[in-house]
């Protein structure tokens, strides 16, 4: 009778292991005038010190804030071990820019202000830019960097995973164009809104910055040449090549490689 009771209390403590909670939620932008869906990630609990650390998790093309968490269960398992926050919105198919030709499409404002200032007000996080951190995958890999670079103020580390992280050799894809006109007639705008020409801007040291991507991708040409341009700038920088394609195989196993540099990151930056 009492090994049933030892077993039964372990069977208990394990289903509670892993508890955070997943909300999905509506968030208003006043930049685009409309409520966007958020997904969040929170643990159990409460925060010991100055509050939880935050995870920006963006998506891809062709998914939604709940890509994430329906992709990758082991997300709020990450969330209760690692006593971190993960804030997934829907990026739609904005490439996380603020669209210089569409007004309804203002996702950097979103995203860089108004979701991490509501966040701030409805979670416990720590608030502040050494608390937080902003990755995501494919057309959210140039979302977080992109957000990231060009808002040091707001994210202490920013990554990327199999990131379109230089666009302009896609100039037919995954409807950019609609957002900045075609690259033969507007060569100036598609300049302006890559990745991999914010290089110059970045002061070394200023941001913990990490980015991979598998050997099979059809992104590796450009991530690899944003890893040349890192270096020709002497920015440090962590770049991690593996083997695998742009499929949420590889993008489950680099989440954790993510996690480890963030974390690593957030316990350095806070002592």
């Amino acid at each position: 009778m009492k090994q049933n009771l030892i077993l039964f209390s372990f069977l208990l403590l394990s289903l509670g292991a892993y508890a955070a909670k997943v909300d999905t939620l509506r968030v208003f932008s006043k930049g685009m005038n409309s409520a966007i869906e958020v997904v969040t990630v929170v643990p159990e609990g409460d925060p010991s010190g100055k509050g939880y650390p935050v995870i920006y998790l963006l998506h891809g093309y062709g998914d939604n804030a709940r890509g994430w968490v329906e992709k990758n269960p082991a997300l709020t398992a990450i969330a209760d071990r690692e006593k971190l926050i993960f804030i997934c919105p829907d990026g739609k198919t904005g490439w996380y820019w603020d669209s210089p030709s569409n007004p309804s499409s203002r996702y950097e404002q979103f995203i860089s202000k108004e979701l991490v200032a509501f966040a701030d007000s409805a979670y416990q996080t720590n608030p502040v830019r050494e608390a937080r951190a902003i990755t995501g995958l494919s057309m959210g890999g140039h979302g977080a960097m992109w957000n990231g670079l060009r808002h040091p103020d707001v994210f202490g580390a920013i990554a990327s995973m199999s990131g379109g992280v230089d666009i302009r050799p896609f100039p037919n894809n995954w409807n950019m164009k609609e957002h900045l006109g075609e690259r033969d007639q507007h060569p100036e705008v598609w300049d302006a809104h890559t990745v991999i020409n914010l290089v110059p801007s970045i002061k070394n040291m200023e941001q913990a910055i990490y980015f991979d991507c598998g050997y099979s991708d059809f992104f590796f040409d450009v991530n690899t040449k944003l890893h040349e341009k890192l270096m020709e700038y002497k920015i440090d920088h962590d770049f991690q090549v593996r083997p695998g394609t742009h499929n949420w195989d590889y993008w489950r196993n680099s989440l954790d490689y993510h996690v480890l540099f963030f974390t690593k990151y957030f316990n350095k930056a806070q002592k």
